[in-house]
């Protein structure tokens, strides 16, 4: 067994149940869709853990936020950085800004900050987001039928910012509410 996944099992992943069954199962499938896209490591380590503070989607934390060296440890600092910016997000605020403006505000849901991120974490991001959904998306129809017109819209503001990879997997996935 991999030993971030085990580390991550070790949190407690397992025991939060998740849309499609529970938490740990559905990290690890939006690692293996970055890495089947070919994302760097650290960005499907990041996937691996996108979940570990809690996001505006998800509640639950595996780990408080104040205790962020404890993931940097197991994933590495980029990654984790990745996870942090992912979990903190203010999705109300900052999606969107996406495909209006080139470097939107980030609001920081933990300490209510607002600032710039690097164009490449930006990146890192939103393809963090299209594969976390995209992942969702696969194993219910019914979030399909719920959220696939809102979805396709927000990737297709996106589409700068996504790999070609990611954008394939948009079109194959929700192409039909164009």
């Amino acid at each position: 067994m991999n030993t971030k996944f085990k580390q991550l099992a070790d949190l407690g992943a397992a025991d939060f149940a998740h849309i499609n069954g529970n938490l740990l199962d559905h990290l690890n499938g939006t690692k293996d869709l970055l890495s089947s896209w070919s994302a760097s490591q650290p960005l499907q380590d990041a996937g691996l853990y996108h979940a570990a503070y809690g996001t505006a989607g998800f509640d639950a934390q595996m780990v408080a936020p104040d205790q962020r060296g404890k993931i940097a440890h197991i994933i590495g600092q980029q990654a984790e950085e990745i996870v942090y910016q992912y979990c903190a997000c203010e999705r109300g605020d900052v999606w969107p800004q996406l495909g209006l403006v080139n470097n939107p505000d980030f609001k920081n849901r933990f300490t209510l900050k607002i600032y710039q991120l690097h164009p490449e974490l930006l990146k890192d991001l939103c393809e963090l987001t299209a594969a976390n959904e995209l992942e969702i998306a696969l194993g219910s129809s019914e979030f399909i039928e719920l959220h696939g017109h809102d979805l396709f819209k927000l990737f297709t503001t996106m589409r700068p910012l996504l790999s070609s990879s990611a954008n394939n997997a948009v079109k194959k996935i929700l192409g039909h509410y164009k």
